[in-house]
């Protein structure tokens, strides 16, 4: 067992100019010494990158060696978190998002628990930090062998799917093909699906370890819970025709396939979607799947109006 392991922090930028510096600060001043740290800049057009780069210089510059600075062209974050994977040299891979911050202290308690447990995946708490509140968020404890539950909690959000809040093994990127969505809205869970899926150990951390910004809550209008939904459903449509030929015993994903169609078809009918235009098959499918109670995030009442949609239309 590796009783130093490096850890890859991964951080893509784009119009942070308001936060990059504390960010960084707390990410740079991380007491664990083995930390590589990479830099995403995804075309920002402010003074993001330049903020940084004078921080690295008056506080940090003995870290030069472990730090990296990528330029690419504006490609999005779940582009800007795949060219810091390409670039990461780690044992294990963090991702961050550069508007948020670290506890002091954070990585050196995720190594040590990566040291104790030798865990593909160190998972912990986050805190989200309204405006004028902050609020906890525990994760559940699962053993190792349960990772089709914390699956199935994740996609129907019994469980967070935030890579923010999840230290992941670097090979699980490098020794599977981790596919990314097409869309912005739940990328991170549609990623760490998969990662839990392929992992062979998870371990949890009842640390408070990320600081997740949060705005406005109130701020969701219909207008645009629709197109949330939307994406969302699109997304795990596409995951599910990725894998949907994969034999069971090497899916990753295969415990949600239930979940995501009934999904589909109910944000369909409820949010006038026009899923079944979209995609003619996904009447057929929602046919053939098994309506599931315990944590779906479809009630079963409306399971139950999916197919008799779905039968009669």
């Amino acid at each position: 067992m590796n009783n130093t392991p490096k850890i890859s922090i991964i951080a893509p930028i784009y119009g942070v100019e308001q936060y990059i510096v504390e960010f960084a600060d707390t990410v740079l001043s991380q007491s664990y010494p083995h930390i590589e740290f990479i830099f995403v800049n995804d075309g920002t057009k402010d003074r993001s990158i330049e903020l940084l780069e004078a921080l690295i210089a008056d506080k940090y510059e003995h870290l030069r060696p472990q730090i990296k600075i990528i330029h690419k062209l504006n490609g999005g974050l779940p582009a800007a978190r795949r060219t810091g994977i390409d670039n990461a040299t780690g044992d294990y891979i963090y991702h961050v998002d550069s508007d948020d911050w670290l506890s002091e202290g954070a990585i050196e308690k995720i190594a040590a628990k990566i040291v104790a447990t030798d865990a593909d995946i160190v998972y912990f708490n986050y805190v989200k930090e309204y405006p004028s509140r902050s609020s906890i968020k525990r994760d559940r404890s699962y053993a190792n062998g349960t990772q089709r539950e914390f699956v199935r909690n994740m996609y129907n959000h019994r469980s967070f799917g935030s890579l923010c809040n999840k230290c992941v093994r670097r090979s699980l990127y490098t020794e599977n093909t981790i596919y990314v969505p097409k869309y912005g809205y739940a990328e991170d869970c549609y990623v760490s699906t998969q990662l839990v899926g392929y992992s062979k150990s998870v371990a949890y951390l009842d640390e408070n370890v990320y600081h997740y910004r949060k705005g406005n809550p109130n701020a969701l209008t219909g207008h645009h819970r629709r197109k949330r939904k939307r994406e969302y459903a699109l997304n795990f449509i596409d995951l599910y025709e990725k894998y949907r030929d994969v034999p069971a015993d090497r899916n990753p994903v295969a415990c949600i396939f239930d979940d995501i169609l009934m999904q589909a078809g109910w944000y369909s009918i409820f949010y006038r979607l026009d899923l079944f235009k979209e995609y003619p098959w996904l009447a057929k499918a929602v046919r053939g799947a098994q309506i599931r109670g315990g944590g779906s995030d479809v009630p079963i009442i409306a399971q139950l109006i999916t197919k008799l949609w779905v039968l009669f239309k």
